[in-house]
């Protein structure tokens, strides 16, 4: 069997699993408002895999810049200099390839669960919907919401809300979702909710992921690699491999020798990156 990842219509998701699913190339970005650099020649690259979606977060001291790395990704920062390349295209503009989900909800309050998940794509398609509806139906059911579809966004939990998000980003069958601290807002129960559905959906989708949170235990319990970044002038100060089935990863995790070692360690890694200039 074909290990290649296909999308609902059977082509190939990505240009080419050869690629490198994300490439930093010498890239020096800044903050728009000012001429403060974020990052200073940065590079490095993340492997693509050809068995499932890589799962990559970044982690680092608080104002460092992890947000602008997404943004960078995303196509809606321009690199002063430098190049940053998705699946081996260079990035020049946001693109539907690239999904991103950011910390608020950013559900539209006068559409249903089913119309907010279908509204990218009723904005491309004209005429019959019935295809348009079937995978909308497809992705609010990977999000778990199939009993609420005609729910409005005010009779939803923030984590429904967020689902709702995510399922409408999904629609779009993007090569890589990024991720912009989704959970920040949420409390703490409905944010281990929301991490065990994220999983599952990254189990069934298959979806690349960059993920950027604060939460070390987040990143440990999510990653299958986690990128520790210094301060501004970002740089890459620690990479580590999570090696840990995705199946296995409920929040039971959270209670074992090996997460608590690797949190540990990156506590202290992040400390040290805070004061490195």
């Amino acid at each position: 069997m074909s290990n290649d990842i296909q999308k609902s219509d059977g082509s190939p998701q990505s240009k080419s699993l050869e690629n490198p699913l994300i490439e930093f190339d010498s890239v020096t970005l800044h903050y728009e408002s000012t001429a403060v650099n974020v990052t200073e020649k940065l590079s490095f690259t993340i492997e693509s895999s050809k068995n499932r979606g890589r799962f990559v977060v970044f982690l680092g001291p608080s104002g460092c810049g992890k947000s602008t790395l997404l943004r960078a990704i995303a196509g809606l920062l321009m690199p002063s200099n430098g190049e940053v390349r998705v699946l081996g295209e260079t990035v020049f503009a946001p693109s539907g390839k690239r999904g991103l989900v950011f910390q608020d909800y950013s559900c539209f309050d006068w559409l249903t669960v089913l119309e907010n998940v279908l509204f990218p794509l009723k904005l491309k398609t004209k005429g019959d919907l019935t295809e348009a509806r079937e995978l909308a139906y497809k992705y609010i059911d990977m999000v778990g919401l199939r009993d609420i579809a005609s729910y409005y966004p005010k009779q939803l939990s923030g984590g429904m809300r967020q689902r709702v998000a995510i399922a409408r980003t999904l629609i779009n069958e993007p090569d890589l979702l990024l991720m912009d601290e989704p959970f920040g807002a949420l409390d703490a129960f409905t944010r281990e909710d929301m991490q065990g559905h994220l999983l599952s959906i990254w189990a069934k989708s298959n979806n690349n992921i960059v993920f950027v949170t604060h939460d070390i235990g987040e990143a440990v319990l999510l990653a299958d690699e986690i990128f520790v970044m210094s301060a501004a002038p970002m740089q890459v100060y620690a990479r580590h491999k999570v090696e840990i089935d995705y199946t296995a990863r409920t929040k039971e995790l959270k209670y074992t020798m090996e997460f608590t070692q690797l949190v540990k360690t990156i506590e202290d890694e992040i400390r040290a990156a805070t004061s490195k200039k």
